[in-house]
């Protein structure tokens, strides 16, 4: 349990005699408070022992007891190292806290898919994701009061930054532990840009481990008797509490795709061993073993997605759906268009070292994100953006693209990040508000993306050099976006902004590409919105220069200023009218209500740009005709009512195992 300096808590003292709680923050019995102030009382956290000299104790401290029975010490908060001992005490208590609800939250993923509880899985996603947050703002209430009647607040925070950082110097979460500081930090004296002097910050070169003591995180095992052999034990050491269906025919048809994968790319089925992460990676309904094989100097991933039989043509017990083998397929699995897994580490740092040794694409930041420490996964990304703009000189500009009526677009096209500002007004038809986009960029963070919307970090105070500014852009900036971006001396700053990943527009991409590339787009962009549409999501807005294409050519989602849940829509016909004017009239003649959606309507803002084949567009309409039917979205929403929501599976369809077969040969024989 963590004891936080909660006001007023009630005391005892060492002999025992309980202390009366008073109303006001503190209220001791019978003791006046020095200089006015009460006093403040730094945690004994449970399960962490205070390194002798830390806090510098001196005759003036007197320890008492919570009624939970752990101690406290009362410190003089005129005293500005007391404060600043106090302040340290109290971020360090909110980081363990935090990383408490955290793990607990994590471990309860393991307990969720051997019961096949989806909606405490997915609630808790939810929880998870808004814990730092919650945590960060309790923690600056209640340091907020005390450290505004520090005579020098600077100081005294720059001595608890010292203080907390020889607290975590030991900690295995070093990293997570920096983060909430600094959180806690930019909040306290709303930061603009950079302030080291307060913070903790480091933009230099860093190291990942590389996951080789495998005493700690993994295992490894060899292809002794054969690979299925080999799969079969891998399989077995984890426990789910739940029965395999058919190990045996699972671990064949593993092995027989792994030997296949040897002999086709590296030409040889000599293996120096498959190492398996110990935790488990759970997402949605699916649980994943990770790993890497290991040939010479060789590495490629290898993920064994588990699936209950419920997925599976409704058997009972877990079954293995396929196997991933290459750094593509894996990739997609930790992409930026999925939700993060739960999986529970004590070492995040050796969890992505570990991932970043078989995926070495993905980013620090991407992989920080992909399992759950999205708010590292920020800091990461803001540091790389840093030393980024430290060693190239290109211009920040408009994004390529069709330019938003909400949001103000930009890039620096060397990063492979877009930002994006909201506009101070929004041109017509939009009607909407600043505080509507931010909710509707929050329902996007909560909510599945299911590999069709990319994920978006938010960010506050952000300060450039205003010469790396295309001249253009920023009085762009400062004409359409003047509530959130301004200039301050040589530096431009932008008080709120979101950041995705770059995409390739799908309005572009489909005129650019030769026809084969465009058409797989095309008919991806339609199996894209009717994934969002099974998963209750609405786009409000289905024009191609709304959606991007992936280096891996999936079509993702990423323009959210409309975006709402597709069972609040109203999904209907065009009425008929024998008046011929009222057909020619540019406005409805007939009533619409908010939510109201014309599907009939969809052919003709979807059309593809003149420069693409009509052939295109004809093969597209040939297999997503129904879009444009009132029928198709009706009966999608009926599925919603019955929550009938379809599995969407991280991998193409193509490599999950078919079953019912031929025999395969028994595990341990030659391969």
């Amino acid at each position: 349990m963590v004891v936080r300096p909660a006001h007023p808590p009630p005391l005892l003292r060492r002999r025992g005699r309980r202390e009366p709680t008073g109303t006001g923050a503190g209220e001791l019995a019978g003791r006046p408070h020095r200089h006015g102030h009460p006093p403040l009382r730094r945690p004994h956290l449970a399960g962490f022992q205070f390194r002798e000299g830390l806090h510098c104790p001196d005759r003036r401290h007197r320890t008492t007891v919570v009624s939970t029975g752990e101690p406290v010490t009362e410190i003089d908060p005129a005293d500005d190292g007391d404060v600043a001992a106090w302040i340290a005490d109290t971020v360090y208590a909110g980081y363990v806290e935090f990383i408490a609800a955290f793990q607990s939250l994590t471990r309860r993923a393991a307990t969720n898919f051997s019961s096949r509880s989806w909606p405490t899985q997915d609630a808790d996603a939810v929880k998870r994701l808004s814990a730092h947050t919650e945590v960060v703002q309790k923690t600056v209430a209640e340091i907020h009061p005390h450290l505004r009647a520090t005579p020098d607040r600077r100081g005294a925070w720059r001595t608890a930054r010292t203080s907390y950082r020889r607290r975590i110097t030991q900690r295995s979460d070093l990293e997570l532990a920096e983060t909430f500081f600094n959180s806690v930090t930019r909040r306290i004296f709303t930061t603009i840009g950079v302030d080291n002097d307060v913070e903790l910050r480091w933009f230099g070169a860093s190291t990942l481990p590389r996951g080789l003591d495998r005493s700690e995180m993994f295992g490894t095992w060899t292809r002794t008797r054969g690979s299925a052999a080999m799969v079969e034990a891998i399989l077995e050491s984890y426990d789910f509490g739940v029965p395999w269906v058919d190990l045996d025919g699972d671990a064949r048809r593993a092995g027989a795709r792994i030997d296949a994968f040897l002999l086709d790319s590296w030409d040889t089925l000599d293996l120096d061993g498959i190492d398996m992460l110990d935790t488990v990676f759970y997402r949605n309904k699916g649980a994943y073993l990770v790993g890497r094989l290991r040939h010479l100097n060789r590495v490629t991933p290898v993920v064994f997605p588990v699936l209950h039989g419920e997925a599976l043509h409704g058997e009972e017990g877990i079954q293995l759906d396929t196997v991933l083998l290459t750094e593509s397929q894996a990739s997609r699995l930790f992409s930026f268009t999925r939700s993060y897994f739960f999986v529970e580490t004590p070492k995040p740092a050796a969890l992505v070292g570990f991932c970043k040794s078989m995926l070495p694409m993905k980013s620090i930041s991407e992989l920080y994100t992909s399992v759950g420490f999205n708010q590292h996964g920020k800091t990461t990304l803001y540091r790389s953006l840093y030393r980024h703009m430290q060693n190239s000189h290109d211009k920040i500009v408009r994004a390529r693209g069709t330019p938003g009526m909400v949001m103000s677009v930009f890039t620096l096209v060397s990063f492979n990040v877009v930002f994006k500002v909201i506009k101070d007004r929004f041109d017509p038809p939009k009607n909407t508000t600043r505080q509507a986009v931010r909710d509707r960029y929050r329902l996007v963070a909560q909510h599945d993306r299911v590999g069709r919307m990319v994920d978006a970090h938010e960010f506050e105070n952000l300060s450039f050099d205003r010469d790396r500014f295309d001249p253009d852009l920023l009085e762009e900036l400062l004409t359409e976006a003047a509530l959130t971006v301004r200039v301050e001396d040589d530096q431009v700053v932008i008080s709120h902004v979101y950041t995705e990943r770059q995409v390739y527009p799908l309005n572009l991409y489909l005129r650019e590409m030769s026809a084969d590339r465009a058409e797989a787009a095309a008919l991806d962009w339609g199996c894209a919105i009717k994934d969002l549409a099974a998963a209750n999501i609405w786009p409000g807005d289905l024009f191609t220069k709304n959606f991007g294409v992936t280096r891996h050519g999936s079509v993702v989602f990423y323009d959210y200023d409309e975006i709402t849940l597709l069972d609040e829509c109203r999904f209907r016909r065009i009425p008929q009218s024998d008046d011929h004017e009222h057909e020619m009239r540019s406005t409805p003649w007939f009533a619409v209500e908010p939510g109201d959606v014309f599907p009939e309507q969809f052919p003709t803002f979807m059309s593809f740009p003149s420069e693409v084949p009509s052939e295109i567009w004809e093969r597209f309409r040939t297999v997503h005709g129904d879009l444009f039917t009132t029928e198709f979205w009706i009966d999608v929403q009926g599925r919603l009512a019955e929550h009938d929501v379809p599995d969407f599976y991280p991998y193409p369809d193509r490599l999950r195992f078919r079953r019912g077969g031929p025999p395969l040969p028994k595990v341990g024989s030659a391969p």
